[in-house]
């Protein structure tokens, strides 16, 4: 009988491809429709695309006059004074000051009426400065009418910025002003350039236009298809690339910093809107096709991360049958020695207190279990918080080893214990999480200790850290496990991983208390030889305390059978 399910498992590949073909198919229905109007708005488009270029042609001629006037125009006040007169037209001389009649300067005095100096670019002489002189040339009446405001702001004393001007009140001599601030924002002066009319006409705007049509358009047949013209104020052409006339996709644009009564035209000879339709139809789709490879690509993702929640089940299970193991084994330990005492089989009071000790050793277990298991569902929920006080981590070690020592004694461990006989510089720690946190490690070392029975455990100041490491000399890391222990659920790929059991939360634990302390945790491991674990802990305040010094070894533990 046909069930939807058992279609869905036996044909999982065609299903995932109608899945994707459904987006697909309406992104195609999207691009026709989008192609379709685009037909219709093509010369819209078209028109914004030549646009770009008069922009360009425009913002060239902006930076050329700026750039020009910025050089011509930014000198000292102290330059402009009779007795340095010669002196400031060498130094425009030298700087050169090209598409210019005529530099001029005036300095607002406060002992004394204003002065204008204005000078030849081609001579470098200065304009006589009488009334005679004044009154029959059209450029120095440009010059203070253009002048005047600037004069009114002097007087009052009003603040303002420094910024380049411009003045088109005469068409013929179109001025190019840069206001002299003082400290306190007041204009004491202004320099100025006439622009030469004719070298823009002539020289400059058939150049820029050349370069922008070369660098703009990369088709050289495109470039050659356009034509540009230059309109001025009164609608006459002063520059065209062609002289062809009745041609379409006119487009217009006026300067923006200087000549901004003037009008650029641009138009195309054979480009049109359908050719544009064509290249966004292709451009159109090869983002479809990127789009396509996205939806792929989420689709792989889609099922790595089911394959991840399929082996994150997995070790969920595994977790739950190695605690299960784990509490197991402690708890009947427990109710065989507490059935012993409870019938009176003890008869001496040294096997009681052995009993105790086992007991007490088991119960520890337990709860180191049971605090693991709460711990990470606390740092899972992030309600896992911590105490900090300054503390000695020798005192915390040692009262560690005190309840380690019944189990290692009954498991036949032996550790080789070794610390600074001086005292250690003061850590800012949580003592009842760094005994937690060692005691993982040292739960570990026991369980991966294979045939051999010895552990070290060390205690050194190295470069402004207490450093605590645990070395067993058991089975060892691979390499491709070392990056992944510290993640939680995860056991390394050994073949003795399903004698050992455990929780696989304990390095997980560890790792998130000592980067609560500000620490780090490194391993060192070879596969076969054994492993070192290594906690380390900043000094507090970065004091330096003592230093290694003489070190005192102590076993702890004995050699004896289980």
């Amino acid at each position: 009988m046909w069930s939807p399910r058992q279609f869905f498992k036996r044909h999982m590949v065609l299903v995932g491809i109608g899945i994707a073909a459904v987006p697909l198919g309406l992104l195609v229905s999207l691009q026709y429709g989008w192609l379709v109007r685009l037909e219709r708005t093509s010369v819209v488009a078209y028109e914004a695309y030549l646009n770009h270029y008069l922009e360009a042609v425009t913002n060239q001629v902006e930076y050329f006059y700026k750039k020009t006037a910025e050089r011509a125009l930014n000198l000292p006040a102290s330059y402009f004074t009779e007795d340095k007169l010669a002196e400031a037209a060498y130094l425009l001389q030298k700087k050169g000051v090209e598409g210019a009649k005529r530099v001029f300067f005036v300095h607002y005095r406060e002992d004394g009426p204003e002065r204008l100096y204005a000078f030849d670019p081609v001579t470098w002489n200065m304009i006589p400065d009488n009334d005679e002189a004044r009154a029959g040339e059209d450029e120095v009446k440009a010059m203070l009418v253009a002048l005047a405001p600037w004069k009114t702001l002097s007087e009052r004393r009003i603040e303002v910025e420094a910024a380049l001007a411009v003045d088109e009140r005469d068409p013929n001599n179109r001025i190019i002003l840069n206001p002299i601030i003082d400290r306190q924002g007041q204009v004491v002066g202004v320099a100025g350039l006439i622009v030469d009319n004719m070298f823009f006409q002539k020289e400059l705007l058939p150049r820029l236009v050349a370069e922008s049509l070369s660098a703009y358009f990369e088709d050289e047949k495109e470039a050659l298809a356009l034509i540009v013209r230059v309109q001025d104020g009164q609608g006459r052409l002063v520059m065209a690339t062609d002289e062809a006339e009745g041609l379409d996709n006119e487009v217009r644009r006026g300067f923006d910093f200087i000549f901004t009564d003037w009008r650029l035209e641009l138009n195309s000879r054979d480009l049109t809107p359908e050719q544009w339709a064509k290249f966004n139809f292709m451009l159109n789709m090869g983002l479809s096709v990127l789009l396509a490879l996205f939806l792929l690509g989420g689709i792989i993702l889609a099922m790595r991360m089911a394959s991840r929640e399929m082996k994150l089940s997995q070790m969920k299970s595994e977790f739950v049958s190695n605690v299960s193991h784990e509490l197991r084994t402690p708890l009947a330990s427990v109710r065989v020695f507490g059935e012993f005492l409870r019938l009176g089989r003890v008869d001496s009071r040294e096997k009681i207190r052995e009993y105790g000790e086992y007991i007490e050793t088991e119960s520890r277990r337990l709860t180191q279990l049971i605090n693991n298991i709460l711990d990470f569902s606390r740092i899972e929920s992030g309600r896992k918080t911590y105490r900090f006080a300054s503390g000695d981590v020798k005192y915390v070690v040692n009262n560690l080893l005190r309840t380690f020592k019944v189990r290692l004694k009954h498991s036949g461990f032996q550790i080789d214990y070794t610390a600074p006989e001086e005292p250690l510089p003061a850590v800012r720690l949580d003592g009842p999480a760094i005994t937690q946190a060692l005691a993982n490690l040292l739960d570990n070392a026991v369980k991966y200790s294979g045939e051999s029975r010895r552990l070290e455990l060390r205690i050194a100041h190295e470069d402004g850290s207490v450093v605590i490491s645990v070395r067993d000399h058991g089975l060892g890391i691979r390499r491709d496990d070392l990056a992944k222990i510290f993640e939680p659920f995860h056991r390394v790929s050994t073949g003795l991983v399903h004698d050992v059991k455990g929780s696989g939360l304990g390095l997980a634990i560890v790792h998130h208390i000592v980067e609560a302390h500000g620490g780090r945790i490194t391993v060192d491991s070879d596969p076969g030889k054994g492993s070192t674990f290594a906690i380390h802990l900043p000094v507090e305040g970065g004091a330096e305390g003592a230093g290694t010094g003489t070190v005192r070894s102590e076993p702890v533990g004995v050699e004896s059978h289980a």
